[in-house]
């Protein structure tokens, strides 16, 4: 990384995460089958073309028969075909671009959440503020493919998923995928896979099952992962009507390009997350998923994030009660920029109570006949009257004015935006103080790094357990978003589960 590096040790030599480790450091980690380093990069073997991730339990190949690349797409640029026992291109993606809020981890965040295939790279470019040749180059650089390349092998793995977890037509699996014609998803699935979508289809594997209209995944994460925390910690605050933690798992609504989106989350065993999608329009796959993701931080380097925590006496066996506690994200800038407002002087349970008023009085159904509703857009809250909703009336201002600044265009919450000039702009709307913007750079734009040193519930915590909030601990960098959950964390009750 750039300015924060992570160090990590194989085979007795230390590790320095750059962008790639020296090519001897990758042979040890692919020795030892080490699956932390699984979307750290992949092992392309030039005798058999195919690449694999660094946990492969294949056959070690000879050190002077293997080279290796920063990503799945920088693999298959150079010709290589993914391997149909590991599956790299299912691996967790790089912890990396969590970290970096430059233009390649802003880039590669956006083209996970699907802009490519709803604007093209025009409409990539144009959202981050550069041409196309400086991203491009960009991003060659740094991941050794260009932004095409990203979204094609983006769009490959998509198809695999619902080839094999849907009964889609091939040809409507194509489309949903995010191809534009049946012929370039043919061909791109013959030379990433080395096979044709029928045969992907035809051997299945074993997986979740779910109902009628839905699409069951298994989303891998790097263990360890205190994934019952985060789901207390999401069900918790869940607004009513819009998310629910129930005997099968945490549920919620949420807002895709293509219309309404149903998730269900729940441990899958093994380092996956189970996650059952019904979808409006299965083209918005990609986007739910990568949000998902988001939500669930399941991209991040667990072990990194543990082993700079557990540096401090105090905080230490906080961390080893919860290894791999996440730091959740975000589906909607405008549903968390509601919820750090409306939280700003309330208690959990009150701002729970006051949202759930919002989506009941502004919300929309979500899907005729039931009653899961999605919470009111930036449009819908920036044309509400503040003495509609319930709070003071400069707060309810101070959230309109939010939302009219993200429907305007003027203000970005989401994993794509320069996380200094939305904070920036933040802090000049009225209303918004450094509380909210930096509880929203945490949430809403996935900032490992923030500690809320000012937040009442994390102050009192330090307090108990004698630690020190001066400065800003800068020792926990870069994971002191991390830390305020951890502090978070010896405050909350488990939260009860409503039934099914």
């Amino acid at each position: 990384m750039s300015e924060n590096r992570q160090s990590m040790s194989v085979g007795g030599c230390r590790l320095v995460h750059v962008i790639l480790p020296d090519a001897d450091s990758c042979y040890r980690a692919v020795q030892g089958r080490d699956a932390r380093f699984d979307g750290w990069f992949v092992t392309a073997v030039r005798t058999t073309g195919i690449y694999c991730r660094p946990s492969c339990p294949a056959i070690t190949p000879k050190r002077a028969n293997v080279e290796f690349h920063p990503s799945a797409a920088a693999a298959q640029r150079a010709g290589f075909r993914a391997c149909k026992r590991c599956r790299p291109d299912a691996s967790p993606g790089s912890p990396e671009w969590n970290v970096r809020g430059d233009l390649a981890g802003r880039a590669l965040r956006l083209i996970g959440d699907g802009v490519i295939d709803r604007a093209g790279v025009p409409g990539l470019a144009a959202r981050l503020g550069y041409s196309e040749r400086q991203l491009h180059r960009t991003l060659v650089a740094e991941v050794g493919a260009g932004p095409l390349a990203l979204a094609r092998a983006q769009r490959a793995q998509t198809a695999r998923l619902l080839l094999e977890t849907t009964d889609l037509p091939v040809t409507d699996v194509a489309f949903a995928a995010g191809f534009s014609s049946v012929r370039q998803f043919n061909e791109t699935v013959q030379a990433v896979f080395a096979t044709t979508p029928s045969a992907l289809r035809s051997a299945r594997r074993a997986g979740v099952v779910g109902e009628a209209g839905t699409i069951s995944l298994r989303l891998p994460f790097r263990p360890p992962m205190s994934l019952e925390a985060t789901l207390a910690y999401l069900g918790t605050r869940a607004i009513p009507g819009v998310e629910a933690l129930t005997g099968e798992g945490y549920t919620r609504v949420l807002r895709a390009p293509g219309g309404p989106a149903l998730v269900t989350l729940s441990p899958g065993g093994g380092s996956a997350v189970v996650c059952v999608v019904r979808l409006s329009d299965q083209r918005d796959l990609v986007t739910v998923v990568a949000r998902v993701r988001h939500l669930l931080d399941l991209d991040a380097d667990p072990i990194a994030v543990d082993a700079v925590l557990s540096g401090d006496p105090e905080l230490a066996p906080w961390v080893a009660k919860r290894p791999g506690l996440r730091s959740p994200g975000a589906v909607d800038g405008a549903e968390m920029a509601a919820r750090a407002i409306v939280g700003q002087q309330v208690s959990v349970a009150g701002a729970r109570t006051v949202l759930g008023r919002i989506a009941q009085a502004h919300g929309a159904t979500a899907f005729p006949g039931e009653p899961w509703l999605l919470f009111p857009s930036a449009e819908e809250l920036a044309g509400l009257d503040p003495a509609e909703l319930p709070m003071p009336h400069a707060r309810g201002a101070a959230l309109t004015g939010v939302a009219a600044a993200l429907a305007a265009g003027e203000l970005e919450l989401d994993t794509g935006a320069d996380r200094d000039a939305a904070r920036a702009a933040l802090v000049a709307l009225p209303g918004i103080g450094p509380w909210t913007a930096d509880y929203l750079r945490m949430r809403a734009l996935g900032d490992p790094d923030v500690l809320l040193a000012a937040d009442l519930a994390v102050r009192n915590a330090a307090r108990h357990l004698g630690l020190d909030l001066t400065g800003h601990r800068p020792d926990w960098a870069p994971w002191r978003s991390y830390a305020t959950h951890h502090l978070w964390a010896t405050l909350s009750p488990t939260p009860k589960r409503t039934p099914s």
